[in-house]
């Protein structure tokens, strides 16, 4: 609800078809985020002038922030009545409204989701591909389109604009001669900026978030081991380690002992179940 309220699900998904939610939380944990940095901040002003803040935080609020960059779009567009970095223009028609992009990149530097090798059978074989000006030349060259780059139609980052879609099916043409991460691997040596789309799976069982403690195994003597989400801030002297959840009543006698009762006074919980 609250990325439907606070603009992220209006300006998501493909120009043809409904809006759509992220499956990322949005709502929550970016709600949750704004929170602890409004305590944090209000910790330290208080370390300072020795007087406590309320802090106030709607997740509307929140998910707007995240969409700031389309909320400036809005302002464009109601200026100029087009925009000229989304996939509409120029042949397609705008409202009066930030309409949804499909992948196009919100940061001004254009990009699309392009097929690599196995796409037909894998869903998630798939590249995030940025044309970015600083890198224009080394992109012609390494998808062997040397002649775009005196081509006044495509030598420009203003006149690549309006040939945007042709320019990623083209490119698209050589990902899929490439995994995604040979994809990768070849873009990197010339800073192309690109990322392969990985699954959950692919996330689940990769070595490097497990040693970053990104991705975590935690054991459970009922459940046995589960992965878990670590903590992604990493900090030099605060290691973090992810615990599993309480049994339900296990530590029942830890908590009455520190309220006052005596083990007598437990037993005698326990004989009543009622505890």
């Amino acid at each position: 609800m609250a990325q439907c309220a606070g603009g992220a699900a209006s300006t998501t998904g493909f120009w043809d078809g409904p809006p759509t939610v992220s499956a990322a939380a949005l709502g929550d944990s970016n709600s949750g985020m704004h929170l602890a940095i409004g305590i944090l901040t209000a910790l330290i002003g208080r370390q300072k002038t020795g007087k406590g803040q309320k802090i106030s935080v709607a997740m509307q609020d929140c998910v707007l922030n995240l969409c700031r960059v389309k909320l400036r779009d809005q302002l464009r567009l109601e200026r100029v009545g087009y925009l000229e970095e989304y996939p509409q223009y120029p042949n397609g028609k705008f409202g009066d409204a930030v309409p949804r992009a499909g992948n196009a990149s919100g940061g001004g530097q254009p990009g699309w989701i392009l097929k690599c090798k196995g796409w037909e059978t894998d869903p998630n074989a798939y590249i995030y591909f940025i044309t970015q000006a600083p890198v224009w030349e080394d992109i012609c060259k390494v998808i062997g389109r040397e002649e775009w780059l005196t081509d006044p139609r495509y030598s420009t980052p203003k006149g690549r604009l309006p040939h945007l879609m042709e320019i990623f099916g083209e490119i698209e043409k050589w990902t899929m001669t490439k995994d995604k991460f040979e994809a990768m691997d070849l873009l990197n040596k010339h800073d192309i900026p690109c990322g392969p789309i990985l699954s959950m799976k692919e996330l689940a069982e990769e070595p490097s978030l497990r040693k970053t403690g990104t991705v975590v195994e935690v054991d459970h003597p009922k459940r046995g081991k589960y992965l878990s989400v670590g903590n992604p801030i990493k900090m030099s002297d605060s290691p973090t380690e992810v615990l599993r959840s309480p049994l339900l009543g296990e530590h029942t006698d830890e908590v009455l002992t520190e309220l006052g009762y005596s083990k007598d006074e437990i037993a005698g919980l326990r004989a009543e179940k009622a505890i």
